[in-house]
């Protein structure tokens, strides 16, 4: 089963296509990139994927998988060499509730920090922050979060080290302060030089000019009032 091909439908700035490159490059899995436009979804996308209808979407063999740490986690457990997960169960258990975290509490604000304005963005900026506090705490006194590897966590927080700064410069703030969160700052910088993600990332030219485009028509639409209730606290 594991040398059936392999086919990845993503969109080139997303931080969750990322991830399943990431981990299919650490693992020498060959594939075969199908670039999906988001905002014209193909007939492919809308069959793989009938749910959420979002991309990243794995295909292997005749199976597919969707959602990012799902793929992940599959791409581990069918091609088990180079582990990402860790093997001792509570430490796996961790791995997973730390990525959770991150998404839940941190790309959520941060993302609102990046579309909100004033009083928004001050509280959501605070928030993201908070998190970022917590995330220190674990990697601190730590090379990677997977140890002298890149892991399972890193790969899932791998968004933080190169999209977070981006969105930093879009939306004129910062969350990730190098003096507070000095753990943080040089796991993100030893991340970043690995040499697998370091050669697979989007141009950051290109992603200043996507989010600020993105930034501004998400903050005219009428639903993010709605998310801003939904994941921000008062």
């Amino acid at each position: 089963m594991a040398e059936q091909k392999v086919k990845l439908l993503g969109f080139w700035v997303s931080p969750f296509m990322y991830r399943v490159i990431w981990a299919l490059k650490l693992k020498g899995i060959d594939y075969e990139y199908i670039e999906e436009d988001i905002f014209n979804k193909s007939p492919l996308l809308l069959q793989l994927n009938p749910i959420h209808k979002k991309v990243p979407v794995l295909i292997h063999g005749d199976r597919v998988i969707c959602e990012s740490y799902v793929i992940v986690q599959y791409i581990d457990e069918t091609w088990p060499h180079c582990p990402l997960l860790p093997q001792d169960p509570y430490e796996r258990a961790m791995a997973r509730f730390w990525a959770d975290f991150a998404e839940t509490k941190l790309l959520m604000t941060a993302s609102i920090a990046l579309c909100g304005r004033g009083e928004v963005q001050e509280r959501a900026v605070k928030q993201a922050m908070e998190a970022v506090e917590k995330i220190e705490g674990v990697v601190k006194g730590k090379k990677l979060f997977g140890g002298e590897s890149i892991g399972y966590l890193d790969i899932c927080l791998g968004w933080m080290s190169y999209w977070l700064p981006v969105w930093e410069e879009v939306g004129g703030m910062q969350i990730i302060d190098p003096i507070k969160f000095p753990a943080t700052s040089s796991w993100m910088n030893t991340f970043l030089h690995h040499p697998v993600i370091g050669d697979n990332l989007p141009a950051r030219d290109a992603m200043i000019e996507y989010f600020q485009k993105r930034s501004k028509d998400i903050s005219e639409s009428d639903w993010f009032e709605g998310v801003i209730r939904l994941h921000l606290q008062p």
